[in-house]
């Protein structure tokens, strides 16, 4: 039997292989996320960018728009594979603009990809998706088979990584669909590797294992072993995702064994990574932690190369770009000292000559605004005292009519009162025609909108006091902001003045006014 000792060490070192496994797995996965693709050789690239300025400055003073676009195109190249993406966006679309002077239809739409490209690296997915829908379009009227299919390609990848999942799988059949027009087999591999990886991330491992197979058989054909790396790992992937342990074990292997074969540290390092994996779940936890700590150390090493190299060439790229921008700004310089020299006697005319021009204007300007502001201010004071007489004069007649009212009412009522016993069922209907026409007074809409045009605001300010105020708190406050007396504000109300003095007892309290404070003041002062 073990010993507790030896129980514990176990414990202990299998803790620590976990420590090391999650920390190594998540600093690779964010790695390879941005893991620039490489095209041009390190060593070269300060060597191809001084080429192609020397080629671009010769274009462009020869005006041969199509071979400068093609210099922008590829300095743009230069600095997307370093991962310099805004450098890069720069240059591709100084090259968009001339192919499209030059109606090179072609180049424009195969620029697009890789602006589409740029973006999508630079986790831009929505301006990505965009660029590349423009490819599409310019590659259908082409009728052009593998610039659609290579374009379907992107735009799936574009949705897999915004979780468009249907939509990823959609692009990527018709992908698959303009490759197999084209006979591209190549491009089919591809397209089979990209709905394996689909799959396998929504866990339909037997869709997955299928494309997968169908990769492998195409590059095999092709004769593609560097392809083939890729699509092993991802069939072992597969297997261990089905917990078929061995079967996993044996194809990773197979990755690793031809990765080292072909020099591909990159591909070695993510089966070492993939088998640390499978041999934690096969609680072969030395086994692991070996895997594991090799992973780890083959992309240290790849991270730490690429990152010396891409700092060293963007540090070379910028030094050449200061040696141009030295040189032509002093050529510049030369140029614009001849025209400060020339121009800066008529600077100094036309600056006397605007300064008078301008202080004159804006005299002008000064004293036409002040003439309009005068006129507007007399035509608003006329308007308002048009206004106020048009209020008061409809004032005058609601009183004149609710006293009419009152005093038919009072005939009416003694005319009831009498012992015509014929007449009294007719004239008590009329008496209550007359008694609901004064207590819904139809004027009241029509009086609002004039005092609101006298007395702006004056409404919503009282609501601030008070959010709870009736359509008859709101006929008594105008009344009062009238400054009419009690006698006629009873009239016009039609109401007695002793319910007029319960009214005004009322809307003290709902406006909280303190002990003292007097009820029309305050209205005032509204």
């Amino acid at each position: 039997m073990r010993t507790m000792k030896g129980k514990l060490r176990d414990q202990l070192k299998y803790c620590i292989y976990m420590l090391f496994f999650l920390l190594f797995t998540c600093n690779c996965s964010l790695w390879a996320q941005e893991k620039p693709i490489t095209n041009f050789a390190n060593n070269d690239a300060g060597a191809v960018f001084i080429r192609m300025k020397q080629k671009l400055t010769v274009a462009l003073k020869e005006n041969d728009f199509k071979i400068a676009a093609e210099c922008y195109q590829k300095i743009g190249e230069l600095f997307y594979y370093q991962a310099a993406y805004s450098r890069a966006l720069d240059h591709f679309f100084k090259a968009d603009k001339l192919f499209k002077a030059e109606n090179s239809q072609l180049n424009v739409a195969v620029n697009l990809n890789k602006i589409g490209e740029t973006y999508y690296h630079g986790r831009q997915y929505n301006a990505a998706t965009k660029i590349f829908q423009q490819s599409l379009g310019i590659y259908k009227q082409l009728n052009n088979h593998q610039g659609i299919a290579q374009t379907y390609g992107f735009i799936g990848q574009t949705f897999e990584k915004t979780n468009g999942y249907h939509e990823a799988v959609k692009y990527q059949q018709l992908a698959l669909d303009e490759y197999a027009k084209a006979n591209d087999k190549s491009g089919l591999a591809k397209i089979y590797e990209n709905l394996g990886s689909l799959h396998e991330d929504k866990l339909k491992l037997d869709s997955a294992l299928k494309y997968f197979t169908l990769a492998l058989s195409l590059n095999k054909a092709n004769h593609n072993r560097l392809a083939q790396i890729e699509v092993i790992n991802n069939i072992g992937d597969v297997y261990r995702k089905s917990g078929k342990y061995q079967q996993s074990l044996s194809h990773t292997h197979q990755a690793a064994n031809l990765a080292r074969q072909l020099k591909d540290y990159y591909q070695l390092g993510s089966a070492y990574r993939d088998l640390s994996k499978a041999f934690n779940l096969l609680k072969r936890n030395d086994s692991a932690y070996y895997y594991s700590e090799a992973s780890r150390s083959i992309f240290l090493q790849i991270y730490t190369r690429d990152n010396e190299k891409q700092i060293a060439l963007l540090q070379t790229l910028f030094e050449i770009e200061q040696k141009d921008n030295a040189i032509s700004h002093f050529e510049n310089e030369k140029k614009i000292n001849n025209v400060i020299a020339i121009a800066a006697g008529a600077i100094a005319v036309l600056a006397a000559l605007l300064a008078f021009s301008v202080i004159s204007r804006q005299r002008l300007k000064i004293k036409n605004e002040q003439k309009l502001h005068e006129q507007n201010q007399q035509s608003l004071k006329g308007d308002l005292e048009i206004k106020s007489k048009e209020l008061t004069s409809h004032t005058l007649h609601l009183i004149q009519k609710n006293q009419l009212l009152e005093d038919l009412k009072e005939r009416l009522s003694l005319i009831v009162k009498d012992d015509k016993r014929d007449q009294r069922k007719e004239l008590k209907q009329l008496l209550n025609l007359i008694s609901i026409n004064h207590n819904q007074d139809k004027n009241w809409e029509d009086f609002r909108t004039v005092f609101e045009q006298v007395h702006e605001h004056f409404f919503d300010s009282v609501k601030k006091h008070c959010a709870t105020l009736t359509s008859s708190d709101l006929r008594l406050l105008a009344l009062l902001k009238m400054n009419l007396n009690s006698a006629d504000i009873a009239t016009m109300l039609g109401i007695s003045q002793d319910s007029l003095r319960i009214s005004r007892y009322r809307l003290r309290k709902k406006l909280q006014l303190p002990e003292g404070e007097n009820l029309s003041t305050f209205i005032q002062n509204v």
